[in-house]
């Protein structure tokens, strides 16, 4: 699991994650800001402090519980542990690590299908036509989860108001998106190797 540093002493998980993220786990000193402000924190299994917590334990465990965690997929980015942390310590940026690592580890819990596929969904969108394709998206996570009737009843409404256009946009240089996205695979490939 950690990597090798140049004079061949193993990093420990939270050198690993700076390493890689650039995150010091280690600054954190267990205020609680980042969880009382977090909107989604009531819901999640381990709020950001905890996660923090259990990262600085370097323990393979505590990394394994979290890999296998709703937390890390219920962190919606909104930055604002970010902006009350007085370390200001990227929680977000490690949120989306550990939801990389936890898909390449196949250890993400079962109650994020829909999250994950949401995720495919929205990427898959911008990869083929360069912005988001909102009828591609809503079509795309209906059939990765099977919930085709959900909304069904909302969708002529929001046809009639110009909210769903059939027919998508497709960017200039949307070349230039498909490299990024291309680029982004064959880093994982030699990552994984």
């Amino acid at each position: 699991m950690s990597a090798s540093h140049e004079n061949n002493h193993p990093l420990s998980l939270s050198g690993e994650i700076s390493k890689d993220t650039g995150v010091v786990i280690n600054k954190c000193y267990q205020c609680g800001k980042c969880s009382a402000g977090c909107p989604v924190a009531a819901e999640m299994d381990y709020p950001p402090s905890l996660v923090m917590r259990m990262l600085q334990t370097d323990d393979s465990n505590h990394y394994d519980k979290l890999l296998k965690s709703m937390s890390i997929w219920l962190c919606v980015s909104c930055e604002m542990c970010l902006t009350r942390c007085p370390m200001e310590i990227d929680i977000p940026t490690l949120m989306d690590y550990m939801r990389q690592k936890s898909l390449g580890a196949k250890k993400t819990n079962p109650q994020a299908k829909k999250i994950i596929s949401f995720h495919k969904s929205f990427l898959d969108s911008i990869n083929i036509t360069g912005r988001l394709y909102e009828m591609g998206l809503i079509v795309d996570y209906k059939m990765r989860t099977g919930a085709m009737m959900q909304d069904v009843l909302i969708a002529p409404k929001m046809f009639v108001k110009g909210k769903l256009n059939p027919v998508p946009e497709f960017i200039k240089g949307r070349k230039k998106i498909a490299a990024i996205f291309n680029n982004i695979q064959k880093d994982k490939k030699e990552g994984q190797q």
